[in-house]
């Protein structure tokens, strides 16, 4: 955990030497050989994509502990560990801030996790193969695509 933790305060002080202002911490959590997917609600920002679960980090919290919180409100799940960091990618907010969002691999509290939805409509299980079946953003794509091949 202690190299987790160095690695995410290494990217935070690079993202804000590009200029980024806004970070977002996502989640990618795996069930045997399928990864959980939020949909967002269809009146919200980039309404009706699924997404892994994410959120923004708040100024008084770290990288992980933002990951952690975010996790927990968004699908009720504890985060058991944060195993490492997948890959970022950037984008502008609804509000037109620069934003990165850094993606990790982690684990829960349950082998058959029960979600519960705070701020999404819909969520799903699905392998890489059934990806392309949903409304997925081509950077989310990318990072799912990365993993895999990781693996």
């Amino acid at each position: 955990m202690k190299k987790i933790k160095k690695d995410s305060n290494r990217l935070i002080l690079q993202a804000k030497k590009e200029g980024i202002i806004r970070y977002v911490a996502a989640a990618i959590i795996k069930r045997k050989d399928k990864i959980l997917l939020l949909k967002r609600k269809k009146d919200d920002f980039m309404g009706g994509i699924y997404e892994l679960p994410s959120g923004k980090v708040d100024d008084n919290e770290s990288l992980l502990e933002g990951l952690k919180r975010e996790i927990k409100e968004e699908t009720g799940l504890e985060t058991l560990s944060v195993v490492k960091h997948i890959d970022t990618f950037d984008y502008l907010s609804k509000s037109k801030k620069p934003t990165r969002q850094f993606n990790f691999l982690i684990t829960v509290n349950q082998a058959k996790p029960v979600i519960n939805l705070s701020e999404h409509e819909d969520y799903v299980w699905v392998n890489f193969n059934e990806i392309n079946e949903l409304n997925v953003t081509e950077k989310v794509k990318k990072i799912l695509y990365k993993f895999c091949k990781q693996k």
